[in-house]
């Protein structure tokens, strides 16, 4: 099979691909509700527990730059299998985590396991469609990338609301057994060329700093670390600003989280519209305004007013509207340039998306207070991504001048 022939239709493509890019985002979110409730459950602190957040994000974001390799060198399918049983056997660990530390173990296998999602599935798209096929496919997948922590909480209130904190690690223990069977039953292998020599240390090395040298790559995916990892920073924070600051309860947590999750829905589904008739890239700089706009909202609107749903959700709601219209080119332009090593640009941008959101939790953790990293630190990812895109993407044009 050649790099670019499509062995699997768009359709199942597009499903596979949305079913394993959306257990990470979802093992990551789906508990936030939880995390006010496991610091009395463990008697334990917020810091404590957001650690385990913290733990999720690490694994998650260093296995990127492992399980990449792993499917370039094994094909896309064993690995998956491989790393999926990871993610259920510590799924079952954290389910019946007796202490904070335990927890904060298991969660770091979790993520470990969950990493290989993101890296397959853009690989799957990769190995078979390119340009606007690819677009259209990529929009499909970053909907549930980014529908995951969306929707994730409004899920994790209702089961916490209704039953408890353990039975929302069993929704991710049965999203995970789900995700296994669509693997073996529906997943072909699409890795053209698989070959050891993929984890050769020095061709490692030679693949990621081709990747961090080169302007096309860094212009799409700084941009996406930048758009992702705030909303996965917004995960470990909006639980303790609208649960403990606005005072509404996990059951209204989740309520209030479908502002989030329905902005984005709208967002994908307008985008999915516009690529009919519009390029992918052309829809780029209307997120990028639309961002302006929304961390605009959200630094004026946290400190000039007190707190609600709706000063708080508004201009999230505005930012996962925008990423939106930004995921689609920025994911196929991440790729497109490397089809020789997909799953490692595959993993060096899904680590740069996650490693944003480690920063930026980090430093919110570091403030203190949820709030100031609300005003602060989550209006500026999205500007400092926007600044970087631009200079980078003017590095690529100068380059290719010269070329």
């Amino acid at each position: 099979m050649k790099s670019g022939t499509a062995i699997m239709s768009a359709r199942r493509t597009s499903l596979l691909g949305a079913g394993l890019v959306a257990i990470g985002p979802v093992s990551m979110a789906l508990y936030t509700p939880a995390m006010p409730t496991l610091v009395e459950v463990f008697g334990t602190t917020d810091a404590a527990v957001k650690l385990t957040l913290t733990a999720y994000f690490a694994g998650f974001a260093i296995a990127q730059l492992i399980c990449g390799p792993l499917a370039d060198a094994f094909g896309r399918k064993p690995v998956t299998l491989a790393f999926l049983s990871l993610y259920l056997a510590s799924s079952f660990l954290a389910t019946f985590a007796p202490t904070v530390e335990f927890m904060v173990a298991a969660r770091a296998l979790q993520g470990i396991g969950a990493a290989v999602g993101i890296s397959v599935s853009r690989s799957i798209v990769r190995d078979q469609f390119t340009g606007q096929a690819s677009a259209r496919i990529m929009n499909a997948i970053a909907m549930m990338l980014a529908l995951g922590p969306a929707v994730s909480p409004t899920i994790g209130g209702f089961v916490l609301e209704l039953f408890g904190w353990r039975e929302v690690f069993w929704c991710m223990v049965i999203y995970g057994v789900v995700l296994m069977v669509a693997v073996v039953f529906c997943q072909v292998e699409t890795n053209p060329n698989p070959g050891r020599h993929h984890l050769n240390p020095g061709q490692l090395a030679v693949n990621y700093l081709t990747l961090l040298r080169d302007p096309r790559f860094l212009a799409s995916s700084i941009l996406i670390g930048c758009g992702l990892g705030g909303l996965y920073a917004l995960a470990t924070i909006l639980p303790f600003i609208l649960i403990e600051k606005v005072g509404l309860t996990p059951f209204e947590f989740g309520l209030a989280m479908i502002i989030q999750s329905g902005s984005f829905i709208v967002g994908t589904v307008v985008t999915g519209r516009l690529l009919r008739v519009v390029e992918a890239r052309r829809l780029v700089p209307v997120g990028m305004v639309l961002w302006i706009g929304s961390s605009t909202l959200m630094c004026l609107l946290t400190l000039t007013r007190e707190p609600t749903v709706l000063t708080v959700m508004g201009p999230v709601a505005l930012f996962v509207f925008a990423l939106a219209f930004i995921l689609p080119a920025s994911f196929t332009d991440s790729m497109a340039p490397f089809p020789h090593i997909a799953g490692a640009a595959s993993a060096m941008t899904g680590f740069m998306q996650f490693g944003g959101g480690i920063v930026a939790s980090l430093i919110v953790a570091a403030l203190g207070d949820p709030l100031v990293g609300l005003a602060s630190v989550l209006p500026l990812m999205p500007i400092v991504g926007m600044l970087l895109h631009l200079l980078f993407k003017y590095r690529a044009t100068r380059l290719a001048a010269a070329e």
